[in-house]
């Protein structure tokens, strides 16, 4: 093996094992411009994408104690590495892929186990880490803001009727 390829194989065998999840896409005319772009969207999403080789690819992948046959990769494949939370590059992935059609999804392993497209599709419709953190904190905001508005109506009620007082008591003196 020549010593690029050996480099280029270490390479993207540190990201396979850096990364807690991958996406496995197939990907035909994209232009420098829609990859930019794509890529500028993955970053975002705390993901990047790498194209290789389908043979060093499937080197790299077997070392790292992942499984994948060459007849599963038709065309030229990109990888998509995701570092942190899969959802949102996933739903990244599927929204590109919807736009251009010049992306489709081959399978995914997320924490180990293995996804196919179908599965990669439900997964990029649930909500990301960050909109359920979101929900949660609005379920548990909701009775507190509840409490505190009834509060201050309490107050505001109370002010209402000492002002009243005090009308009734002027108009009563003149």
């Amino acid at each position: 093996m020549r010593e690029e390829k050996k480099l280029l194989l270490e390479e993207i065998r540190e990201q396979l094992d850096a990364a807690s999840s991958l996406v496995v896409t197939k990907f035909t005319n994209i232009t420098s411009t829609e990859s930019w772009n794509f890529r500028n969207i993955l970053i975002k999403n705390e993901a990047e994408m790498e194209v290789v080789k389908k043979r060093v690819f499937l080197k790299a992948f077997e070392k790292s104690g992942y499984k994948c046959t060459i007849e599963e990769l038709d065309g030229q494949i990109a990888i998509i590495f995701i570092k942190d939370d899969p959802v949102g590059a996933i739903k990244a992935i599927f929204e590109f892929s919807n736009q251009t059609d010049k992306l489709q999804v081959i399978r995914g392993e997320i924490e180990g186990k293995v996804y196919n497209k179908e599965e990669l599709l439900f997964l990029s419709k649930l909500p990301t880490m960050n909109n359920l953190r979101a929900e949660f904190l609005s379920v548990l905001e909701a009775p507190m803001t509840g409490t505190l508005s009834t509060v201050e109506s309490l107050l505001t009620s109370v002010m209402y009727a000492l002002e009243e007082k005090k009308k009734l008591e002027e108009k009563n003196k003149g």
